[in-house]
């Protein structure tokens, strides 16, 4: 028999956050007929989607709706890293594109938004997005080449910005700042970007972005070791339509050698925080068994570390505990978690957990669990691997936040890694 007081939650939870039956599929990765079975009492709600409902509810009552000082648009959105920095500095997100339905599910569950999330941003026509004053963007790096001026004119074809960065979708962040031309942007992509193909590509980059569009370029590596217990390099190119005096010389940067260890973002498990399923069990909060190394896991990545440590190479596994600082978390750790591996007394390392990324990257504070994962182990970590440090990009979108809004700057300081990680 159908428990009365679950179908009632269900409703209630629902309507707390706004969001219909067909949201709602979305976000929880259930059908739109099982949500509805679920709102009408048939049958029973799963626990894990009651949970992920009140944390939306809660999100949305604890949000104080604010006039916003500028607008802006988030490309290739991911699970909204970039976004987290510039609401903060009192932007509003008018426009959102992000193909991966795993990632849009997260995003949803993360975010208030009155505007659906578009798809492929490469079918999307510029005069469709509406007006802003940033753009924001993560985008891929394609590799492509620069093709001869003589061969492109003999076939009666575009060259130089329409031939240069055509196919990659870096062409449709320009093109979009090209019919727009908003007052500022972020980009960021990975450090390889600045030596890719010899330099030719970021060559390309920089020249369509500075003197085709016309906009007034900074760019800087930052690793996030100094805001979180990682190293995580990645390159920010911020653009400016009028000229200004930012600069990345002046952004402040904690001192990376006092930063944060991977202690302060591991589960305890000493009873010190709740249980969390499926990530850790029990009294003492302990985590799961699941994520811990099958010995045929572990013996090969010792037998394949051992192998390439012969021949001189630096391949294998990387082996941490709560006073080391990690590698970089890739979108690739849910086949083995290599770059990332736990000790565990007594035990085979164990991989990180989806929460334990989280925090790793900012999206919760060290302790924390407020950012919903509504998704599978496997695509989380595809989402947290390919995301940006949280922290790294706050820091950043204060540091231009007088160029956008037009109030006076405030003097920069050096918050406390603890604020900085809480800043999503």
């Amino acid at each position: 028999m159908q428990n009365n007081q679950s179908q009632t939650e269900f409703s209630q939870l629902r309507e707390q956050t706004g969001l219909s039956i067909e949201d709602l599929s979305g976000t929880l990765g259930f059908s739109t007929r099982t949500l509805y079975r679920w709102d009408r009492g048939e049958t029973k709600p799963r626990q894990a989607a009651i949970i992920v409902l009140k944390n939306i509810a809660a999100r949305k009552r604890e949000s104080i709706p604010e006039e916003a000082k500028f607008e802006f648009i988030d490309l290739f959105a991911g699970i909204g890293g970039l976004r987290r920095g510039f609401n903060l500095i009192g932007g509003k997100c008018v426009f959102t594109s992000e193909w991966n339905k795993y990632s849009q599910q997260t995003y949803r569950a993360n975010f208030e938004s009155e505007h659906e999330i578009a798809g492929d941003i490469t079918q999307i026509n510029a005069a469709e997005i509406p007006v802003h004053d940033v753009l924001l963007a993560g985008f891929p790096c394609q590799p492509f080449s620069i093709a001869g001026v003589s061969k492109k004119n003999a076939l009666n074809r575009p060259h130089g910005f329409l031939c240069e960065a055509q196919g990659t979708l870096f062409f449709d962040v320009a093109r979009i700042i090209e019919y727009h031309r908003p007052k500022a942007f972020l980009l960021e992509n990975v450090k390889n970007l600045v030596n890719h193909d010899k330099g030719k590509t970021f060559k390309i980059i920089h020249h369509v972005l500075k003197e085709e569009l016309g906009y007034h370029i900074r760019y800087k590596v930052i690793d996030a070791r100094s805001w979180v217990p990682q190293h995580r390099e990645r390159i920010f190119i911020a653009g400016f339509r009028e000229k200004c005096d930012f600069s990345f010389d002046n952004f402040a940067i904690p001192d990376p050698v006092s930063g944060p260890r991977l202690g302060t973002v591991l589960h305890p498990e000493n009873g010190s925080e709740p249980e969390e399923m499926p990530y850790t069990l029990g009294e003492k909060a302990l985590v799961s068994p699941k994520y811990t190394l099958s010995d045929l896991l572990w013996n090969y990545l010792q037998g394949y570390a051992e192998k390439h440590r012969k021949k001189g190479n630096g391949f294998g596994f990387g082996l941490v505990g709560p006073d080391d600082v990690a590698r970089t978390l890739s979108a690739r750790y849910y086949k083995d978690g290599s770059e990332i591996l736990v000790r565990q007394e007594g035990r085979n390392p164990r991989r990180l957990t989806p929460r334990e990324c989280a925090r790793l990257m900012g999206f919760d504070k060290p302790d924390g669990k407020d950012f919903i994962i509504p998704v599978s182990d496997t695509q989380a970590y595809k989402q947290f691997g390919n995301a940006v440090a949280v922290p790294v990009v706050s820091s950043i979108a204060r540091h231009m936040a007088h160029r956008i809004t037009g109030e006076p700057q405030q003097l920069q300081v050096f918050p406390t890694h603890e604020e900085l990680a809480a800043c999503g």
